[in-house]
């Protein structure tokens, strides 16, 4: 099962999408952006950046757990991944990105 991108709103009417796996794992999450055409033009930047190794930024949470951020080519972020249990699962998880990402369906779940 291929990857997709789920964009919804947030409870105070914001917008944001996360990239799942075909399995279902959330693998990268978005920040949160005013407008529905700002998550979709969010959604663009992650399918063009993804295949792109020098757009990962591989950081440390302060309880030690690694995590990645994916940047835009201005070193924007556009998403985020969840904290992993150790580096080689990090590096999956971005693997994973990479791959899920560029061809991924939009699942709009918005109102509008």
């Amino acid at each position: 099962m291929a990857g997709k991108f789920v964009l919804s709103t947030t409870a105070d009417g914001q917008y944001m999408f996360n990239l799942k796996a075909g399995n279902g794992e959330t693998i990268l999450t978005s920040e949160r952006y005013q407008s529905k055409d700002g998550a979709l033009n969010g959604i663009d930047s992650v399918r063009k950046n993804a295949p792109l190794d020098e757009r990962y930024e591989r950081r440390t949470a302060s309880n030690g757990a690694p995590y990645f951020v994916l940047k835009a080519a201005n070193h924007q972020e556009i998403g985020r991944s969840e904290m992993y249990s150790s580096p080689a699962a990090m590096e999956n998880g971005m693997a994973s990105v990479k791959r899920n990402a560029p061809e991924a369906a939009l699942d709009d779940q918005t109102a509008s």
